[in-house]
């Protein structure tokens, strides 16, 4: 159990005030204030687990699905007893149908993965928390519609909400206009206007009247139906316009009662749902406070803690919530393995009281399902019961202590506290005399210690220190206080008792040397020994956090360093790469302007009368084949070069979706490779064979994608001819128009097109194409050495 008290001592109340800032309705404002702690592990990890999904929700959408609403509880308690409610309270309901149907729309298609499953497999998603609370939400559209067609604000009703009363109300406006038109026909007479007080009309008891002078009474007749106040002026609706009003009068009640008609009406459609609708505010509220414990989570940098109900607490970097983010200072604090009772020493204002606070605090929080403002890798305990006893001094707000006041508290302690309980006390022993205050905090200590019970506990007695030192499952702490400075740092450190202060202070806020060594012949000589240990612990603390702080920037040097040096060698590997293509592409350049000059003395040569054609030819070719070898050797690792380090594959599988690098074009493998390593690959409505040197694996491709700073460009590799043999002229047309602009941006002017004789359909196909092809200049069949039939060399413009 944890009574109020402690909740206040611990400033639980304020952290409820903070979170009902967060609150974006009346339900969920109301819930924030009566928020307790729960004493159950699995309850506080399903309400963990709910904010961490609104948190999540919060963070990928920027809103809560909760709109706010009027608060219509009173209103939806009292309908059973209700003739009909007023419009207001009728479009506040429709408000409230509206907030609950988009909740359930927003939350409802929530879902989350199975436990051991990866990216949704294996499993059925499962509905989330919020899902399942959005779930049990009702939708009364058809009542929301309803309310927004009939009622246009909060006093009146649209026209349009029944054919009678848009009948009524039309007649009425006629009615209307026509006491008006009478009326304005006597103010504005010459003979009648004289006897006007003021020339206008005015309603007075729901009759249309004029103001006519007391004197003139008699020259107006009519009905009087009110007087002013001096009694000069009296209101009197003309005889003229009795009849007039009455139908007017008549037609305001028809109207007043087909109103309420259907206003009973729109009630009576609520009754039978109001018990649905009550308990979907509240579902409301609960979903709204979810959602501003996570709102809360994102204002403090909190984080979801772990849970364990062994009474294990661990804090890393916690910051207390209520003190302003540019003065906490975080602490790392842990309690329940090796120790189970901690003493926490240091100087007044050293933040000991906060110490113990942050603990209470982060553990109420917990427990009530808010995140706690400190870093991941922080585990608080599900605890039955909390107990503090916490003075604090600091505050100007807070009053000493008495030392009797201090034991009541104690004794509440010890007669209810266990093995489940967490105890923090503050200046245990404090407000009685030293010897015995020390002696009495021992005990108490010794006796939580003995029950199992979760202790930490703040002193200034080196007794008590001592006591920790020497007692299993106990464990001293200190404030750290910065001397050169005269001031707390505000850090705590585990293991290391506080060292006494006061001499090094005194002296430097102006006592005399001669009475600090006074002081010190007064002390034991164990006290002097004792703080000599611990002034020495406290030296090679500081020394080994130095260390640890140059090793650290040491670390990080090491760190720059080793990422500077792989920036350089990778940057000087791309431009190795570089150099190597820029020289290859200019060998190939001098490559193809040796090809252009050679095919231009062929030209020549052929067009010589007296010379062996035949022999000619032969050695033409063989020129060429020498030419077309030496290209090949420089063009061979040109595609390796130009997509880093990819490599073919040694074999692929129908299915699989390559890349044919001298197409630039992905495509899906249709066949095993065969016994001349070729497959067949579908790219598109084409279907191409193609060898397993020309293809890489897609995901290959997306990995090197990343890293290559040089795309291949298929117009740099073509050679001086397309083996198209084997294929269908459809399939090589597109084949022929890529190689025939590929080989003009190179500034080839002559290549051959090798389609085999065979029966001489794809030889036709091709030709018949490149007759009407934009870029071909003239083409003819091969000649002997050429190919003959099974080649067309093709000029191009």
């Amino acid at each position: 159990m944890i009574t109020d008290k402690v909740l206040k001592t611990l400033e639980y109340d304020k952290m409820l005030d903070k979170l009902a800032l967060h609150c974006g309705c009346c339900v969920s404002r109301e819930l924030a204030g009566e928020l307790r702690p729960m004493e159950e592990l699995d309850d506080v990890k399903s309400e963990l687990a709910l904010t961490a999904e609104a948190e999540s929700y919060f963070l990928r959408t920027g809103y809560s699905p909760v709109d706010d609403f009027p608060d219509m509880r009173s209103s939806l308690k009292r309908l059973n007893a209700a003739l009909f409610l007023n419009c207001e309270e009728l479009l506040n309901i429709g408000k409230c149908l509206k907030a609950i149907r988009i909740c359930r729309e927003q939350l409802a298609s929530l879902t989350l993965e199975p436990e051991g499953t990866a990216n949704g497999e294996g499993g059925e998603k499962l509905p989330m928390g919020l899902a399942s609370l959005a779930s049990g939400l009702i939708s009364h559209q058809y009542i929301e519609e309803e309310i927004q067609r009939c009622i246009l604000n909060e006093d009146e009703l649209f026209d349009g909400a029944s054919p009678a009363l848009a009948r009524i109300r039309r007649n009425k406006r006629i009615a209307n206009e026509r006491v008006r038109e009478k009326l304005n026909s006597i103010i504005r007479s010459s003979t009648m206007s004289k006897y006007l007080q003021e020339a206008i009309i005015t309603i007075r008891n729901g009759r249309f009247v004029v103001p006519v002078k007391q004197e003139y009474r008699s020259n107006i007749p009519g009905l009087i139906h009110d007087q002013s106040g001096s009694g000069q002026t009296l209101f009197i609706e003309p005889t003229s316009v009795v009849e007039l009003g009455n139908e007017f009068k008549k037609l305001l009640m028809e109207e007043q009662a087909e109103v309420e008609r259907i206003l009973t009406e729109l009630t009576a459609m609520i009754k039978p749902s109001a018990g649905d609708i009550y308990t979907d505010l509240l579902t409301l509220g609960r979903i709204d406070l979810i959602f501003a414990k996570a709102k809360l989570a994102k204002e403090l940098r909190a984080v979801q803690p772990g849970l364990n109900a062994e009474g294990r607490l661990r804090i890393v970097r916690g910051r207390h919530p209520l003190i302003p983010g540019y003065r906490v200072v975080p602490i790392d604090v842990w309690l329940g393995r090796e120790f189970t009772t901690l003493i926490v020493t240091g100087p007044n204002t050293g933040g000991k009281t906060v110490t113990l606070k942050t603990i209470g605090l982060f553990t109420l929080m917990a427990q009530a399902g808010m995140f706690v403002p400190a870093n991941v890798g922080t585990e608080l305990a599900v605890f039955e019961s909390v107990f503090a006893d916490i003075g604090d001094e600091q505050s100007i707000e807070q009053s000493l202590s008495t030392f009797s006041s201090h034991m009541k508290n104690i004794v509440g302690i010890l007669d209810a506290a266990d093995d489940r309980s967490l105890v923090l006390i503050d200046e245990l022993g404090a407000g009685t005399d030293p010897v015995e205050g020390a002696a009495l905090a021992m005990s108490i200590l010794e006796e939580l210690h003995s029950r199992g019970c979760f202790t930490a506990a703040t002193t200034h007695y080196s007794e008590i220190k001592a006591f920790a030192l020497t007692h299993e499952g106990m464990e001293n702490a200190s404030m750290e206080f910065d001397i050169d400075k005269l001031c707390p740092t505000y850090r705590l450190f585990i293991g290391i008792p506080g060292k006494s202060n006061a001499f090094e202070i005194s002296r430097r806020l102006g006592i005399s040397d001669a009475v600090i060594e006074a002081a010190r012949g007064y002390l034991k000589k164990e006290d002097t020994d004792f703080e000599a240990v611990i002034a020495d612990a406290e030296r090679k603390r500081i020394r080994a956090e130095e260390e640890m702080q140059q090793a650290e920037l040491a670390r990080q040097e090491h760190e720059r360093l080793k990422t500077e040096l792989e920036t350089e060698r990778k940057k000087l590997e791309t431009e190795k790469q570089e150099l190597r293509l820029k020289a290859r592409e200019e060998a190939r350049a001098i490559v193809a302007d040796a090809r252009r000059e050679m095919e231009r003395l062929i030209v020549e040569i052929r067009s010589i009368k007296n010379i062996d054609q035949r022999a000619a030819d032969r050695i033409i070719q063989q020129e060429r084949d020498k030419l077309r070898s030496k290209e090949g050797e420089l063009t061979e690792d040109l595609p390796m070069l130009r997509t880093g380090d990819g490599k073919a594959p040694r074999s692929v599988f129908p299915g699989q979706t390559v890349r044919v690098l001298s197409l630039d074009k992905t495509g899906t493998v249709l066949t095993k490779p065969n016994k001349n390593g070729e497959v067949s690959v579908q790219l598109g409505i084409i279907k191409l064979n193609v060898r397993l040197d020309d293809i890489r694996l897609a995901r290959d491709e997306s990995e090197e994608s990343t890293s290559k700073k040089i795309e291949y460009n298929p117009a740099a590799t073509v050679g001086l001819e397309l083996d198209i043999r084997g294929r269908l002229v459809d399939e090589a047309k597109p084949l022929v128009d890529k190689y025939l602009y590929s080989a003009r941006q190179q500034g080839l002017t002559e290549v051959n097109i090798i389609h085999g004789k065979g029966t001489g359909a794809l030889r036709t196909g091709i030709q018949d194409y490149l007759k009407h092809h934009s870029l071909v200049r003239s083409f003819r069949n091969g000649n002997y050495g050429e190919g003959d039939y099974g080649v067309t060399v093709v000029t191009i413009k």
